[in-house]
């Protein structure tokens, strides 16, 4: 179906297609029909990178009255990089309606500026938790005639302690409101959120893992011993060329490490870890979306938000712990329909982690010789 078909507005659809959108994924297919005609809760289970911004963000437009100045839609996201994309997003989908006027709050900037935005006329906020009970409490904004709150990536929101600031805010929102929640995973911690906050009618639409596979990544691993797996990973950047990509590491020594390595051999990259100061973090997502640097070295809490067009790769120097950040960080590559690969670098005992994954994912691995 196209989007038109869904109920999206043919000057929204104009938006979309400028940018490229032209074929809604599984998970709008489900959620933005029943979304944009009916005032429902909603628990729609997907993995990252499947198009979750517009499934929730195309219906929320639908619903914006523009001759009303006050705020009507609260969307919750664990990052300020998630919430400065969405924010962003939406922005783009409305370049040839009716203009909607969002607002991202998040900790890392100062709060004033923030006080000063919200004081223009506001449709939507796009916060991260914790800033936006700071902006509660210093009765900034009111969040009383929302009739929709959207939960987006609400498992990242719990694995980063935010359950309690949740509850806070879900409790300041009780009445005549819309829940739409939208996960990668449902935990326990998310399930007691559920059967307390959300009602128990709510449509659940859950896209399944293979569903969610993203057929333009090419899924590709290296096995050799660790002591080789630097040179392993030179030789791979060397073939890419000045494309852009991103390589994961799962800790914060790690990834200090391999940037230091990689500095030493002469590459420009760029580092995003936990400890970072966020005006460090910003002036290295600057270089990298202006394309001054190439590579990124990660961890993936660091990472997570991140949205940059155009990558052609992105590499797990570490496998993660979890299966599902493996999806989460490949999903970085091949967006909008382009192509990209997923390169692991594996020792011999680690060879079965493959294997689990293609099990688990429903992908297909190829072996580098």
């Amino acid at each position: 179906m196209s989007f038109i078909e869904l109920g999206v507005s043919k000057e929204i659809d104009k938006g979309l297609k400028e940018l490229g959108i032209i074929t809604p994924t599984k998970i709008q297919n489900a959620a933005i029909p029943v979304l944009t005609t009916e005032n429902i809760d909603f628990i729609g289970q997907a993995q990252t990178g499947t198009g979750k911004t517009a499934a929730f963000g195309l219906p929320l437009l639908s619903k914006i009255d523009f001759k009303q100045d006050h705020i009507q839609a609260l969307i919750l996201a664990p990052t300020r990089e998630l919430g400065q994309q969405i924010a962003k997003q939406l922005f783009k989908f409305t370049k040839y309606s009716e203009k909607v006027f969002t607002e991202a709050v998040y900790g890392g900037e100062k709060i004033d500026i923030q006080i000063s935005r919200l004081n223009r006329p506001t449709h939507i906020v796009v916060a991260t938790p914790g800033r936006l009970l700071d902006l509660l409490n210093k009765k900034a904004l009111d969040i009383s005639k929302i009739h929709t709150l959207v939960l987006d990536e609400a498992d990242e929101m719990l694995s980063m302690g935010f359950k309690d600031d949740l509850a806070r805010i879900l409790n300041k929102t009780k009445g005549d409101r819309n829940i739409w929640l939208f996960s990668a995973t449902l935990p326990k911690e998310l399930n007691d959120i559920i059967n307390t906050y959300v009602s128990p009618d709510a449509l659940r639409i859950s896209i399944d893992k293979a569903q969610a596979v993203n057929f333009g990544i090419a899924h590709n691993y290296v096995t050799g011993d660790d002591n080789s797996k630097l040179d392993t990973l030179t030789y791979f950047l060397k073939s890419q060329g000045r494309s852009r990509g991103i390589i994961f590491t799962k800790t914060k020594v790690a990834a200090k490490t391999l940037s230091k390595q990689l500095h030493a051999k002469n590459y420009e990259v760029g580092l995003l870890e936990g400890d970072m100061l966020q005006k460090d973090r910003d002036k290295v997502m600057r270089a990298f979306k202006n394309k001054s640097i190439d590579i990124l070295v990660a961890t993936d809490v660091a990472a997570r938000g991140i949205d940059v067009d155009n990558l052609a790769y992105v590499v797990h120097y570490q496998l993660p712990d979890q299966m599902e950040y493996y999806t989460h960080r490949s999903g970085r590559t091949a967006r909008a329909g382009k192509t990209g690969i997923s390169l692991v670098l594996v020792n011999k005992n680690e060879q079965r982690r493959i294997w689990e994954l293609e099990k688990s994912l429903g992908i297909k691995f190829s072996k580098i010789k």
